[in-house]
């Protein structure tokens, strides 16, 4: 399924049905007069997240939602039916926007959440209900209230626990990989990950989901290379795991680089907590590999963790520290983590 993160759609609610003049023409009945039911509501536009879903594809074909008008009313004093909704599922983590692209009308993030964005028009009275001692045999009807309509961006972010940052070719996709069952595409030149991915990741007994996303360059926020889009997959995680190809020529301008551009994007995301990953160990050998590391904690002033994506070195500690990370912001001992 390919996948899509960003859709812009056009959503309009049921109009209200129109009111009936109708009048009560029976031989045995002792009184007559008006008889005429009101119009039927118009149906409303309901929006509800599923998990099951992992991209807004579906919308690139379909564009145009209708929720179903208000019937008519009719004689014997009967309402007409009300429209059927048009319920629209997204799924979870989809934030609701105007078409300004900046205002929130609704953000789905739980599993069966519904928000009803459009009500459908009321429908019209009928001539019953113009009816009065003064006014015994009334013409009057009145036509149903319009429905809404509306143009709306549709934007995905992945729910996920741990967010992968890096530049192009650092060995973020073959971390994945190692970790998860996903399987996403590795190869030996950058950008070979253009969308998102998802894994679960397991420590221990505990699963927590890992979200990929295509790697970064100096100027991502000014529109380079793939631009900084794809940050907002993991705007909502616990942590990031920077992971830095150790066998560069200067690690700790690749580390800045990236740094700088979190900073760039903001939405919190510079203040996240980071675990720091020194990858492609084995390329350098156990001795060099960690001179490396010395010289990197001291030009940069954190902790980091060596590691081998292809190896699998090292990667196991790297997921209990990142499960010490998720456990700390008060996630449930029995909590289940499930794959969107």
């Amino acid at each position: 399924m390919k996948f899509l993160d960003q859709a812009k759609i056009y959503i309009q609610s049921g109009n209200g049905g129109p009111g009936c003049m109708s009048f009560r023409r029976e031989k045995y009945v002792e009184f007559g007069g008006p008889d005429g039911g009101n119009g039927g509501k118009g149906g409303d536009v309901i929006f509800r997240a599923v998990k099951n879903l992992n991209t807004l594809i579906d919308f690139r074909y379909t564009q145009h939602f209708k929720a179903e008008s208000g019937h008519n009313g009719a004689g014997r004093n009967k309402t007409g039916a009300g429209g059927k909704d048009c319920i629209i599922t997204v799924p979870v983590g989809t934030q609701i926007i105007a078409e300004d692209k900046e205002t929130i009308l609704a953000d789905m993030i739980e599993d069966g959440q519904e928000i009803t964005l459009l009500t459908g028009g009321d429908g019209g009275f009928g001539n019953t209900h113009y009816k009065s001692s003064t006014n015994q045999a009334p013409r009057k009807t009145t036509p149903g209230w319009p429905g809404q309509e509306m143009a709306i961006w549709l934007r995905l972010k992945l729910i996920a626990d741990i967010g992968l940052v890096g530049l192009p070719n650092a060995g973020k996709s073959t971390f994945l990989s190692a970790c998860t069952r996903a399987h996403p595409k590795i190869a030996d030149y950058p950008f070979t990950t253009l969308h998102p991915n998802l894994g679960v990741a397991k420590a221990g007994d505990r699963e927590f989901i890992i979200a990929d996303i295509p790697g970064l360059i100096e100027g991502a926020s000014e529109g380079h290379g793939l631009g900084d889009r794809f940050l907002g997959h993991v705007e909502r995680t616990y942590a990031l795991l920077h992971i830095i190809d150790i066998t560069q020529e200067d690690a700790v301008a690749a580390y800045h680089t990236i740094r700088n551009e979190l900073e760039a994007y903001g939405n919190g995301l510079e203040d996240k907590q980071e675990i720091i990953a020194l990858n492609k160990a084995d390329a350098l050998g156990e001795e060099l590999a960690k001179d490396q590391q010395q010289e990197f904690e001291q030009a940069t002033k954190t902790k980091t963790f060596l590691m081998s994506g292809v190896s699998g070195e090292g990667v196991q500690d790297i997921l209990f520290e990142l499960l010490k990370i998720i456990e700390s912001k008060g996630q449930n001992d029995d909590e289940e983590y499930n794959v969107l």
